[in-house]
């Protein structure tokens, strides 16, 4: 991996990438005084620091941010009991899980059905008592082989190999019997059920898509399952030192929608917002319903046209992502970005409409906080710069100028590490900084 220093000396090297009098060094000018450097973020802005902390270490959601990234902005935003924090791009549910644990109201939406399920069963795992689930599971454990199997999407292609079939089978029995549960226990133990489906399967989540690897060594799902009950009830007596009335936060317990951020008019906030701390998707060509795609065909579509329905309906940061007719770049920037690529040769033809949708709709995520939010209320989002084709894409300054258009005012742009291009990109363009950013905007 290059390291972080090699790019922090070289950050001026960015606008030697633009052509001159370009949109994106105007825009690069405009905002430099607020962007700097906290590096040590950089450890914090990815799931990799969760990977200790109870319960949030029990699914890898890769895309998630670390619990202390929230409690750092919790503490910088000076939050308490009166604010109201909400998480539109929900995910994992760490904000929510954070803001429970420190007595804070908050309220999420995603409008990936795997993520909503994350984001309103984890705070669950913090009511429960000591020994409780291994009870639940030692009761369940002889009804599993008499389960009939459960229906799953099985004409989505990856399903048809990603396991063997005894472990299918039993994965599929195992379903049933937890379809059987009482509530809040049926949607812990389908927690669990998901977390341990890649280490069962032939697939990897990697990147855009699930990576298949027949000579996988791969985990029995009764075994999986016994692992993560033994790591659960680690982390309740964990949770019990560390607080000995955890479940006093049960009037804190997060609202949770399964709903779309470009259009919040449904959402029944208890009042309005007063913090936003968040990361959308990254416009880095990454399809989360072929990353999650096991779970999504284990519980949440019937089959293939139900899993294109949810690809079709989140927002547009992937490849697949459709452009409608009469949309154009929203941006200077971007505009300027999709006539250059325009005529680049491309590995990827659809890439410009991509990142022309990818804007359209987060112009209308901004727009939407804006008229949601409370006066004064504090956003912290993380976002990813990107490249294409040697074409940068600064998306923390185009997202902040969009603040801007909507009425927010943009407080600063923390850089919290820099990443490395593929090494595709490299060896064509050469090693260039790429932000990943905290941008901080104010109603």
């Amino acid at each position: 991996m290059i390291q972080q220093t090699l790019f922090a000396e070289d950050v001026t090297a960015v606008k030697n990438l633009y052509p001159p009098d370009s949109k994106r060094e105007q825009i690069e000018d405009k905002f430099e005084n607020l962007i700097h450097e906290e590096l040590k973020l950089g450890s914090v802005v990815s799931y990799v620091g969760n990977k200790n902390v109870p319960f949030l270490r029990i699914y890898r959601y890769k895309e998630a941010f670390a619990f202390d990234f929230v409690m750092d902005f919790l503490r910088r935003f000076e939050v308490d009991s009166d604010d109201y924090v909400f998480d539109p791009f929900s995910g994992l549910g760490t904000t929510m899980f954070a803001s429970m644990i420190c007595g804070i109201p908050s309220v999420g939406i995603d409008k990936l059905p795997i993520a909503y399920f994350n984001s309103k069963t984890l705070p669950l795992f913090l009511l429960l008592a000591e020994n409780e689930l291994k009870g639940i599971w030692i009761s369940l454990t002889p009804k599993i082989q008499k389960s009939k199997p459960a229906d799953v999407a099985m004409d989505v292609p990856i399903m048809k190999i990603a396991f063997d079939e005894e472990t299918l089978l039993t994965l599929r029995k195992l379903k049933s019997a937890i379809e059987d549960l009482s509530l809040p226990y049926r949607d812990i133990f389908l927690l669990l059920f998901f977390s341990i489906l890649e280490e069962c399967s032939f697939t990897s989540k990697d990147g855009q898509f699930l990576r298949l690897n027949r000579n996988k060594k791969t985990s029995s799902p009764i075994d999986a399952m016994n692992i993560k009950i033994a790591q659960v009830e680690e982390d309740v007596r964990r949770m019990k030192l560390f607080s000995s009335d955890i479940s006093k936060n049960d009037n804190f317990m997060p609202d949770m929608y399964h709903g779309d951020t470009r259009d919040l008019s449904d959402i029944k906030f208890k009042k309005r917002p007063t913090i936003i701390i968040t990361s959308p998707p990254y416009a880095n060509r990454y399809d989360y319903t072929r990353t999650y795609a096991l779970e999504l065909c284990f519980h949440f579509v019937r089959n293939f046209e139900e899993l294109k329905a949810v690809r079709f309906g989140i927002l547009r940061s992937h490849i697949e992502s459709k452009i409608l007719k009469g949309e154009v770049p929203p941006h200077p920037v971007i505009k300027e970005v999709v006539e250059i690529l325009g005529r680049k040769k491309l590995n990827n033809p659809k890439i410009p409409s991509m990142i022309t949708t990818y804007f359209i709709d987060m112009q209308k995520v901004i727009t939407e906080w804006f008229k949601v939010l409370a006066p004064g209320a504090k956003v912290a989002m993380v976002v990813d710069n990107v490249r294409f084709e040697g074409e940068l894409i600064p998306v923390d300054l185009v997202l902040s100028e969009m603040a801007e258009e909507a009425g927010f005012e943009v407080k600063e742009i923390i850089v919290a590490r820099y990443k490395g291009n593929s090494s595709q990109q490299m060896k064509k363009y050469g090693r260039v900084p790429v932000r990943e950013s905290v941008v901080i905007w104010e109603k």
